[in-house]
């Protein structure tokens, strides 16, 4: 590596071309980056004082060995955002210079020869730079001052108006700006390419700038490495591809969540946000899927990023499935999608049937809506559907996953009917996170012509206003208040209307019978309310119980026998049976009191945990142990179901017992021996507890 420092505008002008690779992102600096760019430019410009301005490092290496006749292209590894900005800022620039040449150096003719083109060269060899795909024909038009392709780049399009704007406004005051560009340095670092690693120093490098998206960093480590041939075809196969199902967007924004979506499937792990990069390096390394062998890995990502715009982007074609996959969007259901990928990849290859698919993302639909109308904590559900697919049973798909929900334990349990039908009735769904959603759901269930819920408006049949007018309290009667405190915004009282600001407060009668009134109403939402006379306590309830059964129907249960469900049951393992008899130092002594009281706070982390006696030690558990303790004379050790590194301890009081003999399942040792330490060790239990429950991995 050899690194020097090089005036921006020299370095460019020496250089005989830059190429971006393939395999690195495309341009991606938005408003704000360039906007600082220029605000740098326009200090330096206007500061005598400053003489120079850092703006980073360019790294390449040459794309094959130079001839006498001509220099070779650079590849940049690093640097690419800064020199195409620089480039769109000179471009803007040229074009506002016309003849004039305010510094010296700084005419639109010198801009264009030295820095945007090769003036005697032709073909792609004309130009300074070039980027890769949709952003080299944005960039060539905008340099060559043509029009702009179909297809453009959002980006380089949005940068350069911008910087063109910026020109426009300095009213014709150019100078700053050339000797502001004049001062921009850079480290210029040549590689070897027999000598470095370029993908090692582009890891090390990226600090600066833009800071580089998992997905990024993903693209570099398949294709960085390979030989030049194979990485122009596999990127064009398979690479491109994708970022064109994604589109240029949707590639920004969604292409990490899909990785993270993927590498849960395949690992059974959920990788932090951040160390997404990480988590698919040790996946293509566990798969041998590094060098020529990447093939298969990345024809493998291109499948299931189409399955995964189908269900997440609104690119599916099946009416059916594209109306199911735009109501989970609606729920903002992502944590599902390890699970759904599986199943959409089986129905891609006809092991499950379209029905069956339609039938399980409706499930899942049910699942999450009953779970959040029920007021279940969501922090399981990653978990929950990360690990789905283990209780698959391919033979008898949709009767597994029926099963399975049926059989999840009581913190991650799908709630029954008669739970669901008794919640809806009382739970505040007016602030619910997805009003239009369940509305809407609710009103066009069955129906073949949808009613466009989005036209209409959501009305209070009892008015919100807290100053409730005279007419409505006679009609509630003496206890008006507290009727319009619980039921306001319950099922009961909440409908839809095309007529909201007819409706007002206006007493219930007039809402029933003016033009467009509830007996007018078309809507199923509707139906009965202009049949009424009094809308009071009773009538609240009356309608909210008949509404909650066809609630029941829309977000339906899993439908499987007893029979049948029986069969899916794990065998409980044969053992002995203990109590707290078979530990004397629990009943008595100087352990007793304190393991009482450590029994009692555990035991109130959550519902869902149970106890467990067995002949050495006590069982805490959620599904499995989350910790255990082994009574012992002056103390008690705790075993923590957690790896070492995974435990939050600022007292230091945890012991690493990996690999070390132990009764107790997990890393982490705790030794508990007065009450004084029993709060923060509680604390510590919690992490274990919530680590089993799924609670949502930091981001």
């Amino acid at each position: 590596m050899k690194a020097t420092e090089a005036q921006l505008l020299g370095f460019l002008k020496k250089s005989p071309q830059f190429i971006i690779p393939i395999y690195q992102r495309t341009y991606s600096w938005t408003e704000r980056e360039c906007r600082q760019l220029w605000d740098d430019v326009i200090r330096a410009g206007e500061n005598q004082e400053i003489s120079v301005h850092f703006i980073g490092s360019i790294v390449y290496v040459e794309e094959r060995q130079s001839q006498i006749s001509h220099q070779s292209p650079l590849l940049v590894i690093d640097g690419q955002q800064r020199l195409t900005t620089i480039t769109l800022l000179l471009a803007a620039l040229s074009k506002e210079l016309g003849d004039g040449e305010p510094v010296d150096g700084f005419s639109a003719r010198k801009l264009r020869n030295y820095y945007l083109l090769n003036p005697e060269e032709n073909g792609e060899r004309h130009f300074k730079l070039l980027l890769s795909q949709t952003d080299k024909t944005t960039l060539k038009a905008i340099v060559d001052e043509k029009e702009f392709p179909q297809d453009y780049s959002l980006r380089v399009k949005e940068n350069f108006r911008q910087f063109q704007d910026l020109i426009a406004d300095c009213h014709g005051e150019l100078a700053p700006i050339c000797n502001g560009l004049a001062k921009l340095m850079v480290v210029d670092i040549a590689l070897s390419r027999d000598q470095d690693n370029p993908q090692l120093i582009f890891e090390s490098m990226n600090s600066t700038g833009r800071e580089l998206s998992q997905a990024d960093l993903i693209r570099n480590f398949v294709l960085m490495g390979l030989e030049p041939l194979l990485q122009t075809r596999l990127y064009e196969e398979f690479w491109r591809p994708m970022e064109l199902a994604f589109g240029q967007e949707a590639y920004t924004s969604d292409f990490d969540a899909f990785m993270r979506h993927y590498l849960t499937l395949r690992t059974g792990d959920i990788p932090r946000q951040d160390q997404v990069y990480a988590a698919f390096k040790d996946h293509a390394r566990s798969r041998n899927a590094t060098g020529p062998a990447v093939e298969l890995l990345v024809k493998e990502l291109l499948d299931f990023s189409r399955y995964y715009c189908a269900m997440a982007l609104g690119a599916e074609e099946d009416s059916d499935l594209k109306l199911a996959f735009s109501d989970l969007r609606e729920l903002k259901v992502d944590v599902a999608y390890p699970f759904l990928l599986e199943l959409y990849a089986d129905y891609k290859q006809n092991i499950l049937h379209k029905e069956e698919l339609l039938e399980a993302v409706r499930l899942v639909e049910s699942y999450v809506f009953r779970r959040a109308v029920c007021n279940i904590p969501t922090n399981s559900l990653n978990k929950t559907f990360a690990t789905f697919t283990k209780a698959l049973k391919k033979n008898r798909y949709l009767e597994s996953i029926k099963a399975h929900f049926l059989l999840l334990p009581s913190y991650r349990r799908f709630p029954n009917d008669d739970e669901f039908w008794r919640d809806v009735q009382t739970r505040d769904l007016y602030n619910f996170r997805s009003r239009s959603y369940w509305l809407r759901r609710l009103e066009n269930y069955g129906r073949k012509e949808r009613v466009p819920v989005d036209e209409y408006t959501i009305e209070h049949i009892m008015p919100q206003n807290d100053a409730l007018p005279q007419a409505w309290r006679a009609m509630l009667g003496s206890e008006w208040k507290r009727i319009h405190e619980t039921y306001l915004h319950t099922l009961g009282n909440l409908t839809l209307t095309g007529y909201n600001s007819e409706y007002s407060d206006k007493p219930f009668i007039e809402k029933r019978d003016i033009v467009g009134g509830f007996k007018e109403s078309p809507l199923k939402v509707n139906k009965g309310l202009g049949e009424l006379d009094v809308w009071d306590e009773s009538s609240i309830k009356t309608r909210a119980e008949r509404l909650a059964q066809e609630v029941v129907k829309v977000w339906g249960s899993p439908g499987i026998s007893m029979e049948i469900l029986e069969a899916y049951k794990p065998v409980p393992a044969s053992r002995d049976s203990y109590s707290i008899s078979d530990h004397q130092s629990l009943l008595s002594g100087q352990m007793s009191h304190l393991f009482a009281a450590f029994r009692r706070e555990v035991l109130a982390l959550d519902p869902c945990v149970t106890e467990d006696f067995l002949k050495l030690y006590v069982a805490y558990k959620a599904e499995t142990n989350f910790v255990d303790v082994v009574p012992q004379t002056k103390q008690l050790r705790l075993t923590l179901n957690l790896r070492f590194a995974e435990i939050n301890d600022p007292k230091g009081m945890c012991r690493d017992v990996t690999g070390l003999g132990k009764w107790g399942n997990g890393d982490v040792e705790i030794q508990l021996s007065t009450v004084n330490d029993l709060a923060y060790v509680i604390g510590l239990v919690r992490q274990s507890l919530e680590r089993q429950l799924g609670s949502e991995i930091a981001d």
